[in-house]
Parts: C-alpha cells; sequence; structure tokens
C-alpha cells in the first residue's frame, strides 16, 4: 500500500507542477497557489539560484551564468532538440522493454511491434520537417513574393523597414535574426522560427504527437488488461480468497496487483497520458489561430490594438459625459433625479463605442486551412502580383 500512495503523491505532484508551469499565467490562477508555483518556477527559482552563485564564486560566476543564459535563450541552439529526441528514444526504449514481452497478447496482435516503431519514425520526420525547412525567411530575391502575398493592413502592420534586415518589415525574429513572413514565433523545441512556410508542420507534428501518445497510452492499457485476463486475477480473488465479485470490492485489490507487478507500465501510461492532453492543448490553440488566419505574435498585437482602442473611446464617452454635465448645469434648473434611478442610471463608461476586431487576414474556414495547407508564397498566382508585406 505504501507504494501505491508515493505513485499517487509523484503523479499529483507532477501534475501540479506541469500545471503551474505552463498555465500559471492564465486569469483563472490569479491569486492561487498554482500562480504562486508559476512565479516560482519561471522567475524565483532562477533568481535565487543567481544569488546563490554570486555569493558563492562571485562577479565571474554570476557573469557566466547570463552568458550560458544567452546562449541557451537568446541564440539559435540544438539543447531542446537534443532533450527532445533523448524524451522520445527513451521512452520508446522502456516501452519496448517492458511491454513488448506481451505483445502479441490477449488484446494486441503481434503487429503493434511494427507499427509502434513506425508511429515514432513519423513523428521524428515531422519534427525534421519542422525543424529544418524554411519558415518564410523575407529576403531581396523572394521581397516581391511576399510583398504580393500579405498586404499591410493598417492595423496592426503598417508600412516601414526593419532596422536590421533593411527591408519592408514583416516580423524580426531576434534569436534566429531574420524576418520571416506570417511569423508565429519562435520554437526553442524545433529551434526554428514557425512562419507561413512550416505552419502546416508544426500543426502535423503537434497533432501527430497527441495521436502518438494516445496510441501509447491506449496500447499500454490493453496489454495490462490481457494480462489481467490472461492471469486470472479476478477469478482467484473471488474464488480462492472469497471476495465479493463487484467492482467496489475487487477495485482495490485488482489495483494493488497491478501496482505490485506492473508499476513501470501504469507510470509510462500516465506519463503519455498528461503529454497527450498538454498536446491536445496546444494544438487546440493553435488550430483555433489557424481557423481565423492568426498568428500567436498578432494575438498580442490585437490585444494591445483593442485595450488601446477601448482606452479611446472610454475616454471620449467619459468627455462627452462630462460635457452634457457642464452643460446640464449652466441651463435651466432641471427637476432632481431620485436617488434610485441615479442608482440604476448607466456609467458613461459603458456607453463608449466597442471595439471591432477586423481581421483583414480571415477569409473563412476553409480558405484559412487551405492557406495553411498551401502557403500564398508557393502558388504562382501572387508570384505575379506587388502588394505590401505583412
Amino acid at each position: 500500500m505504501a507504494v501505491q500512495w508515493v505513485l499517487v503523491l509523484h503523479g499529483l505532484a507532477t501534475l501540479v507542477v506541469v500545471v503551474s508551469f505552463l498555465c500559471g499565467q492564465w486569469p483563472i490562477f490569479r491569486r492561487t497557489p498554482i500562480a504562486s508555483i508559476h512565479h516560482f518556477l519561471t522567475v524565483g527559482a532562477y533568481d535565487y539560484f543567481l544569488r546563490c552563485v554570486g555569493v558563492l564564486f562571485g562577479v565571474r560566476g554570476t557573469n557566466a551564468i547570463l552568458e550560458l543564459e544567452r546562449f541557451c535563450c537568446d541564440r539559435p541552439n540544438p539543447i531542446l532538440q537534443i532533450i527532445y529526441l533523448a524524451i522520445v528514444g527513451g521512452t520508446y526504449f522502456i516501452v519496448a522493454k517492458s511491454c513488448f514481452s506481451y505483445i502479441p497478447g490477449y488484446y494486441l496482435s503481434g503487429i503493434h511491434r511494427h507499427m509502434s516503431l513506425l508511429a515514432v519514425g513519423i513523428g521524428l520526420l515531422l519534427f525534421v520537417l519542422t525543424s529544418f525547412s524554411d519558415p518564410g525567411t523575407v529576403k531581396d530575391d523572394n521581397l516581391s513574393q511576399y510583398l504580393a502575398a500579405y498586404p499591410y493592413d493598417n492595423i496592426i502592420y503598417s508600412e516601414r523597414e526593419c532596422p536590421t534586415c533593411k527591408i519592408p518589415k514583416s516580423k524580426h525574429c531576434s534569436i534566429c535574426d531574420r524576418c520571416v513572413a506570417r511569423f508565429d514565433h519562435h520554437c526553442g523545441w524545433m529551434n526554428n522560427c514557425i512562419g507561413e512556410r512550416n505552419t502546416r508542420y508544426f500543426m502535423a507534428f503537434l497533432l501527430w504527437h497527441f495521436l502518438l501518445c494516445i496510441y501509447g497510452a491506449v496500447a499500454i492499457g490493453l496489454v495490462l488488461a490481457g494480462q489481467l485476463k490472461e492471469s486470472r486475477v479476478i477469478y482467484i480473488l473471488s474464488v480462492y480468497y472469497g471476495i465479493e465479485n463487484s467492482f467496489r470490492s475487487l477495485a482495490p485489490q485488482v489495483l494493488q496487483w497491478f501496482v505490485g507487478s506492473y508499476d513501470t507500465q501504469i507510470l509510462l501510461m500516465v506519463f503519455l497520458a498528461i503529454v497527450a492532453l498538454l498536446l491536445a492543448g496546444f494544438f487546440g490553440y493553435h488550430a483555433s489561430l489557424c481557423f481565423t488566419n492568426t498568428t500567436t505574435n498578432e494575438t498580442f498585437k490585437w490585444q494591445e490594438y483593442i485595450s488601446w482602442q477601448r482606452k479611446l473611446n472610454e475616454a471620449r464617452a467619459s468627455s462627452a459625459a462630462l460635457r452634457a454635465s457642464i452643460n446640464g448645469m449652466s441651463s435651466e434648473v432641471s427637476p432632481r433625479e431620485s436617488k434610485w434611478r441615479a442608482f440604476f442610471r448607466r456609467s458613461p463608461l459603458e456607453e463608449a463605442e466597442p471595439v471591432i476586431k477586423e481581421n483583414k487576414y480571415d477569409k473563412g474556414l476553409i480558405k484559412n486551412i487551405y492557406e495553411i495547407i498551401v502557403p500564398l508564397s508557393s502558388r504562382s498566382l501572387f508570384s505575379q502580383k506587388k502588394s505590401k508585406v505583412r
């Protein structure tokens, strides 16, 4: 039973840490322990670490850590790519070593040994395509092509020159030091920008790895179910140990048998299920952006624009209300308004004109998805035109 509680506590702790790290900045977790853990993981722990290094090794030690930080976070490097390959390779090795001896089994045929290897191989192929494909680098020789494909909307994009590349600006990636058309974000796991030309590979990578984790978790679950069936555990417990043949009575005993005999497989199944949930959320977020032909970078731009416009509209509404109030004071005395009606009177700020998001690049669901699959700059129709870059 002690092992069971250790596994449960380990799983809960892992889940809390992962959710805190990835989702702790969400408004729903504001002023909660999740937000505090997120702040500690992303800022506090590193700050304390720098202070300890400064106390132990002085300024040289601190400068060495800061230089390492610049290399890892501000320059292209393959560290996360190596970690990804280690995670995939290590997980597949442990799955093969702990589960392949039970395949073929009661519920799984032997073909799953080869299917799993093929599935991992396809995932690695998508990883390579996303990592080493051109994200849509804007250069002098392809400038007219991108000028034709993505015109300015004069809302979140306006015509100006990139101070680094000296060309009409789209979005300059400070890590890769290049301008990228339809820039979404710089992905450290791929050591590459995600842009117009490789968003399709990135989305395929996320979707395939989500399905791969689901496949792995279900396959391990079927292996465990097959072992339960072949070992006749339920029959033995109910007949020889006199345990009532009901879910409520058998479940604790079966769980104890699983944990005692197949703890590695259970940990693998839980790990794959958690990763699948994270990938599902990440894929869903990016899919929603693709459906409206918006990028992560543009999401932040739109938030800034809408916030600024809302403040302007509220300022105009307040100014109009103030002028109306002054005019009312200077005019003839009107009947005094009751406190009850004044209490329920709408604030002038509520009458401010709402801000409407006019996304020029949203062409409808079907066309938006088609643009991801077949980028505009790869079509001959757009390479003949001249316009201004997005």
